[in-house]
């Protein structure tokens, strides 16, 4: 078609080729994020059930963020790859947060980063306090399990000394809201200290329940399962 004399024209070609472009564009998108919301269901679930198996020992035993110990660890848990800076950032800037209240002259304090994003952000005002970095973490093709979270584990307790371990991660919440968060491990040396300083970690190791009554009320009064209890009882 021709255009008025001095006005610009676009071929009827040019602008089908266009609008089949885009229609193509948008049926893989909706590929895209079927599959996106597919891995994120499974992946959702494993968090899920994930939990029951430490949050049962934290009712019991409690956190204990405010000990004083003279070596931490800060560990700030990133990922390698994906178009989510801000999970990243909390992370990160948390665990300078952490490292800042719980440092002191007689204190020593390192990192260990997990992931190339988190590497990335700290390593350029950081690099002197980093202990090691661990990433490539995603070239694992199945999700993420107990067996390479226990790798993960002792690749850090055989080459990092501490008195207590900082895990900085984001819990989820949902799609749109990660909370960062703070888990504190203690060395074997510590627990024995705190367990004979008191407190329910000194209460359990010390506490030999047998009878079904027993154990029941105190499952009750800290209301996690009956087999938690057991449990914790059989490793202390």
């Amino acid at each position: 078609e021709m255009a008025p004399r001095g006005g610009r024209s676009v071929s009827t070609q040019v602008v089908r080729n266009r609008m089949k472009s885009v229609k193509n564009i948008q049926k893989i998108t909706k590929a895209m994020k079927m599959v996106a919301a597919s891995k994120l269901r499974s992946a959702q679930q494993r968090v899920e059930n994930s939990r029951g198996l430490w949050q049962p020992f934290t009712a019991l035993l409690g956190d204990t963020p405010r000990i004083d110990v003279k070596k931490n660890v800060i560990v700030a848990v990133t990922s390698d790859k994906g178009l989510c800076g801000s999970i990243h950032s909390a992370s990160v800037n948390v665990s300078k947060a952490l490292y800042k209240l719980i440092s002191g002259s007689e204190r020593e304090t390192k990192y260990v980063i997990l992931g190339e994003k988190g590497k990335v952000q700290m390593v350029s005002d950081s690099k002197d306090d980093i202990a090691m970095t661990i990433t490539e973490l995603q070239l694992q093709k199945t999700p993420i399990n107990f067996t390479q979270i226990s790798e993960l584990a002792d690749i850090i307790l055989k080459n990092v000394e501490f008195d207590a371990i900082r895990i900085v991660f984001n819990k989820f919440r949902h799609v749109v809201i990660h909370w960062p968060t703070v888990a504190t491990i203690l060395s074997p040396e510590v627990v024995e200290r705190e367990s004979e300083a008191g407190g329910m970690l000194g209460i359990w190791i010390h506490m030999r329940l047998k009878r079904g009554d027993e154990i029941r009320s105190a499952s009750e009064s800290c209301g996690v399962p009956v087999a938690c209890v057991r449990l914790l009882i059989l490793i202390s």
